[in-house]
């Protein structure tokens, strides 16, 4: 029988004996005492060792997946209306660029053939529309526009949502017949407007609510969260009177009045004065209709995007002015319009083609929508220059003005038109003095800053140490307003 119960430790039973023990092999511990230290060994665990993690139990798969792809989206199914009518145009250009060879060419065609080549145009401009509708598709993610066109040349363009300046919605005439509208998109360094045409109403309107949340920052909002609370809404009296004294209908009159004159004191023919008077003053009106289509019920609101702008009469489009964005105001006076104390305040802002904030507005009101959009309680009074700047401006010295609080650079010229131009601290770009010999002898100096919309605002014939003065510390007061600025958000609230 064999086996080794009850044999003591170390001896072993069987035909092979355990070999003889090395005097340089360390004794093997027994079984409950710890191995000590050897020369490869670490040391054992010090005041200051760390106890290491334990092993987890289990394993938990993870799986890092970015945000969920939108799938791409058509336009609307009346698209290809609108696409069909390049190829026509192709075939009216041509007629208009060679009429008599176009009308020889026709001429000698057959009844038939004119009316197959018809239907052949029209075939092909049919399907040129439908499949550039087909190849048209857009998607929004999380960071960017994605529209994808083109029937022979494919065209992706990647519009980031952070260099979005505006989204406008637009309805031209037949489009709002039809319930379609465009969608404009201002972009920061684009040259022009990317735009997608066209789009149901509804859901025009629920995509320029997405992008210009995403394009602030904020959550994605249903068009009924974003309602504008109005400020101020142009009459069609008002905005009538404004066309009519604005200038050019008088200076269309007196221009045709001329040419008149010189034609009937030439040739006595009052054939030749309506063939040439008729088109001077029909230019003039239909300029004039087309600025108060234009402007027709201007109404100016305030909503979480910022200052809302809606007006047209034929065509209706709804504007965004983007927040932080505004880099000057102007404030524009007619000389016929100082009588009914009316002024018209434009913009510029950076990267963007809105220019008008209201066509026409009392003053009072006019100076109210400016404290909506530049910071500050108010617009100060520009004081004029020195009488001695008379010497230098002759009686446009008048005109001239300047004024400089803690929040904006005012400036105002102009006798006949007067413009009234202001800029923020925070976007004053950079500052000049600039002082001429004549300017110089009479004690004067001028002034002129750069904004962010790659425009300047002067200021003339100041006196020298004022000037100077506004010089020195317009620098420190654009790096305070800077830092001292809130984000380009629009506020929540507004008292």
């Amino acid at each position: 029988m064999s086996g080794t119960a009850g044999l003591p430790a170390g001896q072993y039973e069987g035909p092979y004996e355990a070999p003889p023990p090395n005097p340089h092999e360390p004794t093997p511990p027994g079984p409950h005492e710890p191995p000590p230290p050897g020369p490869y060994e670490p040391p054992p665990p010090g005041p200051y060792a760390k106890t290491p993690p334990a092993a987890p139990t289990h394993t938990v798969p993870v799986l890092l997946t970015g945000p969920e792809p939108r799938p791409e989206r058509r336009l609307h199914p009346l698209t290809p209306l609108r696409r069909a009518w390049a190829p026509v145009a192709v075939i009216l250009g041509w007629a208009v660029h060679d009429p008599n060879g176009t009308y020889r060419q026709l001429s000698a065609l057959a009844t038939g053939t004119l009316v197959l080549a018809s239907l052949g145009v029209i075939l092909v401009a049919c399907v040129y529309g439908v499949l550039s509708w087909w190849v048209t598709w857009f998607a929004v993610t999380e960071s960017e526009l994605r529209i994808r066109s083109g029937v022979l040349f494919r065209r992706t363009a990647h519009i980031r949502l952070d260099r979005l300046q505006a989204v406008d919605v637009t309805r031209p005439l037949l489009g709002r017949l039809a319930g379609v509208a465009k969608l404009k998109l201002d972009v920061v360094g684009a040259k022009s407007r990317d735009e997608l045409a066209y789009l149901a109403e509804a859901e025009a309107r629920v995509l320029r609510a997405e992008l210009l949340a995403r394009a602030a920052g904020g959550a994605v909002r249903g068009p009924d969260e974003a309602e504008r609370r109005v400020l101020w809404r142009v009459a069609p009296g008002q905005l009538a009177g404004s066309v009519l004294l604005s200038g050019g209908l008088f200076g269309s009159l007196c221009g045709a009045a001329f040419v008149s004159w010189l034609l009937w004191t030439a040739s006595h023919s009052l054939w030749s004065i309506a063939v040439t008077a008729v088109p001077i003053v029909g230019g003039a009106a239909t300029k004039l209709f087309r600025a108060y289509a234009n402007a027709y019920d201007w109404t100016v609101g305030e909503s979480p995007d910022g200052l809302r702008l809606d007006h047209g009469l034929l065509e209706t489009a709804h504007e965004t002015v983007p927040p932080g964005r505004v880099q000057s105001v102007r404030l524009v006076e007619p000389l016929l319009w100082r009588a009914f104390g009316w002024v018209r305040v434009e913009l510029h802002v950076a990267g963007s083609q809105n220019s008008v904030l209201v066509p026409v507005a009392p003053y009072a009101a006019g100076r109210a929508l400016v404290a909506r959009v530049l910071p500050g309680t108010g617009v100060p009074e520009p004081v004029r220059p020195p009488a001695r700047a008379r010497w230098r401006l002759a009686w446009w010295w008048r005109g001239q003005g300047l004024a400089v609080d803690g929040h904006l650079f005012v400036a105002r010229q102009g006798v006949l038109r007067r413009t009234t131009s202001l800029v923020p601290h925070a976007k004053v770009q950079s500052v000049h003095f600039t002082q001429g010999p004549w300017e110089r002898a009479l004690g004067l100096a001028s002034l002129a800053v750069d904004h962010g919309a790659n425009g300047t605002v002067r200021a003339r014939a100041r006196a020298a140490d004022e000037a100077r003065t506004v010089f020195h510390a317009q620098a420190a007061r654009s790096r305070t307003s800077r830092k001292a600025s809130p984000p380009a958000q629009w506020p929540r609230e507004r008292p």
